[in-house]
């Protein structure tokens, strides 16, 4: 259970402490545990308004379970995630942060949009159908703004021409680039992506990629970016954060951090990953 934390002001002073710009997500000693499996350890990390951070690192080492958590569909044990400056798990209460209640989660996670590695689309709904299906119900956009953004966000991930196509007459690569397009319709400001090509054919990978960096291009948005493409995380990630036992063991610009690796066990993971 989540203690109470006092004094919320002292908490979000201490937030924006040395930050020139106040970070789009924090992670402030957040810890994570099943059972006695610790899976995030007092995680400290800061993401940079349009930043786009790639997390690699062996499974179980708790990468996934940092998107789970922004994405509220897991709950930290210790510690308090801000999302712009607002805390996310906690909410402010007589001068103290206390335990967040789903009303408070609900509108800091509309902020937040997330990709699977399983494409999590309605079957039994066209592609346009599964993109436009959470504005009209949750932004309570009308159908026709839902369709006409909807039929934009198609185009830019190139399946316009697929509009009214079931997910089972699309390829798992068309299904997961609708899939993307359905995040982005709810307008968020972060973007998580999980392991989304690890579901593909290998050739298949090279549209979904695509896709996302023509996202990281025409949008000013942040992206958390959990992948094993080590190739592309070189190439399009601002920051490569490598995670080990729930902690970041090593951190730095991607192409640094991806070509000279400081730490032992970074130097190990690339090296069996890249040969």
């Amino acid at each position: 259970m989540l203690k109470t934390i006092e004094n919320s002001a002292a908490v979000t002073q201490a937030a924006d402490q040395n930050q020139s710009t106040p970070p789009m997500v924090r992670f402030d000693k957040v810890t994570k545990r099943f059972g006695d499996l610790v899976v995030l350890n007092a995680l400290d990390l800061d993401v940079a308004p349009n930043e786009r951070v790639a997390i690699i690192g062996p499974s179980g080492s708790g990468k996934s379970t940092l998107l789970r958590l922004l994405m509220t569909l897991e709950t930290p044990n210790e510690g308090v995630i801000y999302v712009e400056g607002e805390p996310l798990n906690m909410m402010p209460r007589n001068g103290k942060l206390v335990p967040a209640d789903e009303r408070h989660i609900r509108r800091v996670r509309q902020r937040i949009g997330m990709v699977f590695q399983h494409f999590h689309l309605f079957p039994h709904m066209s592609a346009l159908g599964n993109v436009i299906e959470a504005p009209i119900h949750v932004l309570g956009l009308s159908r026709q703004e839902a369709v006409t953004r909807g039929e934009e966000l198609l185009e830019m991930v190139g399946l316009v021409d697929k509009r009214d196509q079931r997910p089972s007459q699309l390829s798992g690569g068309q299904q997961q680039r609708v899939a993307i397009a359905r995040s982005l319709a709810m307008r968020p400001d972060i973007m998580l992506f999980d392991e989304v090509t690890s579901a593909l054919d290998p050739e298949l990978v090279g549209e979904v990629l695509s896709t996302i960096r023509r996202i990281g291009e025409e949008h000013n948005i942040t992206m958390l970016i959990v992948t094993h493409e080590m190739g592309f995380a070189k190439e399009f990630a601002d920051r490569v954060c490598f995670f080990d036992e729930g902690k970041i063991c090593e951190q730095g610009p991607a192409k640094e951090l991806l070509t000279n690796p400081q730490n032992p066990r970074t130097q190990r993971f690339l090296q069996a990953v890249l040969g």
